[in-house]
């Protein structure tokens, strides 16, 4: 069995996936460093660093090393199948927060268990042909160690298969819950996950703050809202990581695929 055959069977049975010892410690140090640099709000557990809605480079104006995260080679295999040849950058942000801040609620942004699906708790619900529950896959670059006892990522494993609305009860008691998992994810790894998981932030018990970079990919011909994230503009970007950045299109016919291309800085 080859990496990428395991990928694939382990993040469709969890609806996750850790990769460790991505980054090296040289890389690591060069963007805890710059990110120490950066002007950080102190009125939120959970803090939004541009990117998303917000049309702005967002921290990828912090320097050549974010940029570069882009289009990872570690992280293409995975971006490729799920979401196939064409894909692009939807939205990012940065999360940083300090020991002691409290956990985030779970959610799923699609699936059985989204705002917007109309399921009924208790009974089954049928995916309409017109309705999205899947194909929106998050990279997140976490620089500081989470996992078990220090907080982060978590999700209720498997849950982005479910046919059934998330009971209330569980949602409640998500904290406390052994149905709920925060995988281990030392700096340096990155972790990829699917929207349609139940997923949130525990509370955060690690001796340093939290840092964590997250980059949401879609299939080329969607958009979840209408701001788009801008190239920033005293960086250099291959042409795969401006068709990252290329407004939605038609794939194949508008946007070519991103594994077309040698890359070489433009």
């Amino acid at each position: 069995m080859t990496e990428v055959e395991m990928q694939k069977y382990l993040f469709d049975l969890n609806g996750y996936l850790v990769i460790e010892n991505v980054l090296s410690s040289q890389e690591l140090t060069t963007l805890n460093k710059i990110f120490s640099q950066q002007e950080q709000p102190k009125t939120s557990a959970r803090i939004a660093y541009a990117g998303g809605s917000v049309t702005c480079p967002g921290f990828l104006e912090w320097g050549q090393s974010f940029v570069d995260l882009l289009d990872h080679p570690a992280i293409l295999p995975v971006l490729r199948f799920r979401l196939g040849e064409c894909f692009r950058l939807d939205r990012l942000y940065g999360m940083s927060m300090k020991p002691g801040m409290p956990m985030g609620k779970m959610h799923s942004d699609y699936g059985a268990s989204s705002p917007i699906s109309k399921s009924v708790p208790g009974e089954y619900y049928h995916y309409p042909i017109n309705e999205i529950y899947s194909g929106f896959t998050v990279v997140s670059w976490n620089l500081t160690d989470s996992g078990p006892g220090i907080g982060g990522f978590c999700c209720i494993p498997g849950s982005h298969k479910s046919n059934y609305r998330i009971p209330q009860q569980l949602l409640e008691t998500a904290e406390h819950s052994h149905h709920v998992t925060i995988p281990s994810a030392p700096a340096g790894s990155v972790t990829l996950f699917t929207e349609a998981l139940t997923h949130g932030t525990s509370a955060w018990h690690g001796p340093n703050d939290r840092r964590t970079l997250l980059f949401k990919y879609c299939v080329s011909q969607m958009a979840w809202g209408n701001g788009r994230v801008k190239p920033p503009s005293n960086h250099i970007l291959t042409q795969r990581q401006k068709l990252l950045l290329a407004e939605p299109s038609e794939p194949h016919r508008f946007f070519p695929s991103v594994f077309e291309h040698q890359e070489q800085p433009l």
